[in-house]
């Protein structure tokens, strides 16, 4: 089968689609807004969402622009190589359900930190906690910008830097006046809609291609092989296409990919906004059956995407690689299905962001200006407001770290942050949880090194400098260490550091608080709200 040239774009139909599921989504912030009235309504959404509720926003969360556009992209484009990317993600939901989500339900009350410095020193703790929450979330946040940037000058024909700098800016205000207004509990709204459109319109997409294609899946990747010219045949469906060269930064990917889901703040805070530990185990089974079903999905659409469109016409698209999914579209349905799926996916970056906002935001107010600064007796309004301010900065700050890493293929983006939040966030989160004799100095120590020890090898890896994909292009070239992504080191050196930290701190940790968290953790016992087992 030879590839579909795409109908003509229609920006026109694009943006007023994209503007009416906006008008529909404000219009659920504002009313769900209006409840705020604590900072748990806030924070937490007032911990009112049941299981399945709460699995779909999880959903919403997880399935972000990199699970969509850049995973597409990645399959269209490398085949094989790019599935490993589903295959992580979804593999990472197992350590998230099997060791942290009921745990971290019944220790914690708002943010991560509440569960690290349960037992431990809280000022050293909580600033670390919430440096690397802050990390985290700026990375995962780049990581959207950077697709919102491609998607809408693929949308608008806009190819100019200038252009998608203005969308990017558009995008972030859009984020900032979400979590104003509507708070957890409004995000957690648009992230319930947007993914039953995204899992909606993916299963309505793969589809379509199977039945071009007789429902048959040979025939389905014989067209992509038969259509991917730019590559030697049968390479998309065999490993090594992108990682054949270096084996390791396979390896590394896979490491960073599985455990990183785990140390997530904007996942892990949304074990919070369910009333029990019960629901929050239930909502973490709908989410992988939920999310799941998705990446099947991904697999049908990337081939779909290399058989239709091409990889030389992804890779020349405004968008580069994250333009697959919408250039399907476009091949599929024409200017409609484009415009609906565009809305969808713009729907994906917008909640997405809103969560991960709402996180930081959150961290740094409870965390530093409640917790440290106020030392726990501030006034609850006073954080909301502390909170509320974070969310403009931290938007101006994505808004100018998203154009700076326009054109970076987003699934990657998102490893990245993947990395830095196992590196620094799982180990002591482990520790935390498992080990009574863990202390304030193994928990300092493993977060500090494990977040610098990941963003110094980003900074001196081909991510950067010295490939033409880097940030700083072909010309520059301080690429000192080999791999594009840091896990294979990073995330074992903060490992190290907490065991090293805790076995060489002289002062050690109250063995009548480990033994609450333990019970706690465990039960359920004294946790937010009633516990129903």
């Amino acid at each position: 089968m030879t590839a579909v040239k795409p109908v003509e774009n229609n920006p026109v139909l694009n943006i007023s689609i994209f503007l009416a599921f906006v008008g529909v989504t404000l219009i659920v912030v504002i009313r769900a807004g209006r409840n705020n009235k604590s900072a748990a309504d806030y924070y937490t959404g007032g911990r009112s969402f049941t299981g399945p509720q709460n699995g779909f926003a999880i959903a919403g969360d997880y399935l972000s622009a990199a699970s969509f556009l850049g995973i597409v992209g990645a399959i269209a484009v490398t085949g094989y190589d790019g599935f490993m990317y589903s295959i992580g993600f979804l593999v990472a939901w197992l350590v998230a359900l099997l060791l942290v989500a009921e745990l971290m339900r019944n220790t914690g009350k708002f943010t991560m930190a509440d569960v690290l410095s349960f037992r431990l020193k809280q000022g050293p703790v909580r600033v670390a906690a919430a440096t690397t929450t802050l990390a985290v979330c700026f990375f995962y946040l780049l990581a959207q910008m950077a697709g919102a940037g491609g998607l809408v000058s693929l949308l608008l024909g806009i190819n100019d830097k200038l252009g998608q700098s203005l969308v990017v800016i558009v995008v972030g205000a859009l984020m900032i006046v979400y979590v104003l207004v509507g708070g957890m509990k409004g995000t957690t709204w648009v992230q319930i809609i947007k993914a039953f459109l995204l899992i909606i319109g993916a299963l309505a997409m793969s589809i379509w291609v199977m039945a071009i294609n007789g429902f048959d899946l040979s025939a389905l990747l014989e067209s992509a092989v038969a259509t991917s010219t730019s590559v030697p045949a049968d390479a998309i469906l065999a490993p090594g296409l992108k990682y054949g060269a270096n084996p390791l930064d396979f390896i590394s990917l896979a490491i960073a990919l599985v455990l990183g889901t785990a140390g997530l703040p904007h996942v892990l805070m949304r074990f919070y906004t369910v009333p029990t530990a019960k629901e929050a185990r239930r909502s973490v089974v709908w989410a992988i059956w939920l999310i799941g079903g998705f990446y099947i999905f991904t697999l049908i659409l990337g081939f779909g995407a290399a058989a239709l469109v091409g990889g030389e016409t992804i890779l020349a698209a405004p968008g580069g690689v994250n333009s697959a999914a919408p250039l399907l579209s476009l091949a599929l349905g024409g200017p409609l299905l484009l415009g609906f799926i565009s809305a969808i996916a713009f729907a994906t970056i917008l909640a997405v962001v809103a969560g991960i906002t709402i996180t930081a935001a959150t961290s740094f107010a409870h965390d530093i200006y409640g917790s440290v600064i106020k030392k726990g007796k501030g006034n609850p309004d006073d954080e909301v407001k502390i909170a509320r301010r974070t969310v403009i900065v931290i938007g101006v700050l994505a808004i100018a770290g998203g154009i700076g890493v326009q054109g970076q293929n987003i699934a990657f983006l998102v490893a990245l942050a993947f990395a830095v939040a196992a590196s620094a966030n799982l180990p002591t989160i482990l520790y935390s949880l498992f080990w009574r004799g863990f202390t304030t100095r193994g928990a300092v120590w493993s977060m500090y090194g494990g977040l610098s020890s990941a963003i110094l090898l980003i900074v001196f890896s081909p991510v950067f400098s010295g490939t033409p994909t880097s940030m700083f292009g072909e010309g520059v070239d301080f690429a000192y260490f080999p791999l594009s992504n840091p896990g294979i080191i990073s995330i074992p050196l903060g490992f190290i550091l907490g065991w090293l930290g805790s076995i060489t701190s002289t002062e050690k940790e109250s063995p009548t608080l480990a033994a609450e968290m333990s019970v706690r953790s465990l039960t359920g016992f004294g946790a937010e709200k009633a516990v129903d087992h």
